[in-house]
């Protein structure tokens, strides 16, 4: 805590002992604070809202904004208790109950979350996600009739707003009116027919009107928009089923548990239909996974039963009969496959008595004793996940109402990392000790320059080249503060070298303090005008704060980013950070990532030809560099050259960026369409 007073007495320039809390910059401090949210180092960000909150303990933003970042850290519980704080301190911010709100929906608090909506939506009656949120929390409640009102409203406010139209289409299914439904799903698909959602609703719809061949058809439609989606996959082998292709609605749940590998609804179904063609091992293979999920679920244990005794296996057979029986007593089927099998293993009194069972229960039918009818609940060839009756242990089962089939059902705006929904190019690279973990690493970035660096130990940590950086965990949080003292004595005692400024640098940029870090890299660059690290961190952090004074900010307490939005950020400001990266490519002229960090800044400045010399350079220096191949195929698209554009993006994709392939969909539909 010590060393953290010390920083904070830093940043302010005051260094007298006698400060007291009350006297910080706290308006400083509140904007390093939302410098951190902005880049998601939430843990980060709420230590600089407690410093703002010990201070001026009745200000309401600092604890709005410690809200979001626990929201963000799914602390749900913290993060509603800091926005009632916010709400008790300022009653006047509408996105304070719209988190609040969330923070309450993910602890199944509806009805709260709808008081807050209903609150936030007089301060603001045309917020587009307030009035998707309490449509949404009214649909969980049941509440249909005020929910279609709601997004009536909503259409109204915004015409053009997809999501009102598939939630409008949702509501009417479930109020039975199939005419509204399909009105609202065919209008989706006419306003975005490049959005999976639009063509996965009217699929769902084709489907419970029991149009197969149409639900197949928009199904495929969304499966190319969204082709890592394993709903759809789910979704579509069921209309392929319905019309009977067994094989199609196999491979379709191949896919589906390629993407998901613990789907039940996949495995129950592949193990159903397995066993219909006779791959009995394999239908074994799907029901144990099932039971591994669910080791209660009876009617996967009696058609495991049942593919025991084709394949040999009386013995596990009359297990799972038997575990089946043990449940459901009156279960006929039960007692009749497991006397066979007792019969096949020499059991004859076991079986005798299976089947005496059986008799008894028939006579005692026919003489009206009992009024238990072992039938299925009906023809259909499906079940709800939820039926119980066990004469469908035949039927493939499909989702009941309330699960969620679809994207949209669930899609709560207001998340602070929301944004439009656009083809963004990859980000920037950066010089830095931290670098987020993957499942699969696509590359790594290697300079000579920077090996060497690191071989030197002047640094207190190796750097790394990435542009996908980690937030900061508590305990790094609290290492580079106390970096910065010690980085701070060395630079009293030598106040020369540049390496100490160039470290102090690094520490201010983890804990989100740009100023401050551009004012040691500026003195770094004095000291040593040859070190082109120093240049091309000083870009990145120009670039970053250029990048959030986009976004707008005001006492409404901004929670949505729009990327795509108006920018106030001039020309000349991004051209000086194109200097720092012309600099640091006379002085390194083989370091690739400056030449693509370059290109980006050109993309940015609307010079796409000399951003494709930039990438184009990047990868002659580089081959396997995939951003480099992403951002150039984005580049050639939007100058028309789709050919060479989805080439690249293809490359991307090889080298391991997926998302270039759903993006080579997307410019490939809009390809067929123009060519029609």
């Amino acid at each position: 805590m010590i060393r953290k007073i010390r920083y904070i007495l830093y940043i302010i320039g005051v260094f007298s002992p006698w400060i007291s809390w009350a006297q910080i910059n706290t308006d400083r401090v509140m904007s390093i604070g939302r410098n951190a949210l902005y880049f998601e180092d939430y843990v980060l960000s709420i230590q600089y809202f407690n410093q703002v909150i010990n201070a001026k303990p009745y200000l309401a933003e600092p604890y709005f904004y410690r809200g979001l970042a626990k929201m963000n850290l799914d602390d749900y519980q913290g993060a509603e208790n800091d926005c009632t704080e916010a709400i008790k301190r300022n009653p006047f911010v509408p996105n304070a109950y719209q988190i609040r709100g969330i923070s309450r929906i993910r602890q199944d608090k509806f009805k709260e979350a709808i008081q807050d909506y209903e609150k936030a939506l007089k301060l603001d009656p045309e917020n587009i996600s307030l009035w998707h949120n309490l449509a949404l929390c009214r649909m969980h409640e049941g509440d249909y009739v005020v929910a279609k009102a709601d997004l009536d409203t909503l259409i109204r406010i915004s015409p053009r707003y997809t999501d009102a139209y598939l939630m409008r289409t949702e509501v009417s299914l479930r109020q039975k009116d199939t005419l509204q439904a399909m009105t609202d799903a065919d209008k989706a698909i006419e306003m975005d027919r490049y959005n999976s959602d639009t063509w996965a609703s009217r699929g769902m719809l084709f489907l419970q009107r029991e149009k197969y061949a149409d639900a197949e058809s928009d199904l495929t439609e969304a499966i190319r928009l969204s082709v890592r989606n394993a709903g759809l996959f789910i979704n579509r082998a069921l209309a392929r089923y319905h019309q009977n292709n067994l094989r199609g609605a196999m491979q379709d749940y191949d896919l589906a548990l390629d993407i998901d590998r613990n789907n039940f609804i996949g495995h129950y179904n592949r193990g159903l239909l397995r066993a219909q063609v006779g791959d009995d091992n394999r239908a074994i293979e799907d029901f144990d996974f099932v039971l591994q999920i669910e080791p209660d679920n009876m009617m996967a244990v009696f058609n495991r039963g049942l593919l025991r005794d084709k394949t040999g296996d009386f013995a596990g057979a009359i297990d799972d009969y038997t575990a089946v029986i043990n449940e459901y007593p009156n279960f006929l089927a039960g007692y009749q496959y497991r006397a066979q099998a007792r019969k096949k293993t020499g059991d004859l009194k076991g079986a005798d008595e299976d089947e005496f069972k059986i008799l008894k229960a028939q006579l005692d039918a026919q003489n009206g004793k009992t009024n238990q009818r072992q039938t299925a609940s009906s023809n259909d060839k499906t079940r709800k996940k939820s039926d119980k009756n066990m004469n469908n242990y035949r039927k493939i089962i499909v989702a009941d109402n309330e699960d969620e089939t679809t994207k949209y059902k669930t899609d709560y705006r207001g998340r602070v990392q929301d944004r439009n929904i656009t083809i963004l190019p990859q980000p920037m690279f950066a010089l830095t000790y931290y670098e987020r973990q993957e499942e699969v690493k696509r590359q790594i970035n290697y300079s000579k320059y920077i090996d060497e660096l690191n071989n030197r130990h002047v640094l207190p940590l190796p750097l790394l080249i990435t542009n996908n950086e980690a937030s900061l965990t508590e305990e790094q949080v609290k290492l580079h503060f106390a970096s910065i003292d010690e980085e701070t004595e060395k630079i009293v005692k030598e106040p020369k070298n540049m390496m100490h400024y160039y470290a102090r640098a690094m520490d201010f940029y983890l804990v989100q303090d740009f100023d401050n870090a551009l004012k040691d890299l500026d003195t770094a660059i004095e000291c040593d005008s040859t070190f082109f690290p120093s240049y091309f961190m000083r870009a990145l952090i120009h670039y970053k704060q250029l990048e959030y004074r986009k976004r707008d900010t005001n006492d409404g307490y901004e929670v949505i980013v729009d990327v795509g939005g108006q920018s106030q950020v001039r020309v000349l400001d991004y051209a000086a950070i194109r200097r720092d990266l012309d600099e640091v490519i006379r002085l390194a002229p083989d370091f690739a990532y400056a030449y693509y960090n370059r290109g980006n800044i050109l993309a940015v400045m609307k010079d796409y030809h000399a951003a494709l010399v930039d990438y184009n350079k990047a990868i002659e220096l580089d081959s396997r560099l995939s951003d480099a191949y992403y951002n150039r195929g984005l580049t050639n698209v939007f100058l028309g050259n789709n050919r060479q554009g989805i080439q690249d993006l293809s490359k991307a994709g090889e080298l391991g960026i997926f998302s270039a392939y759903s993006v080579i969909k997307r410019f490939t539909s809009v390809t067929e369409k123009q060519n029609e």
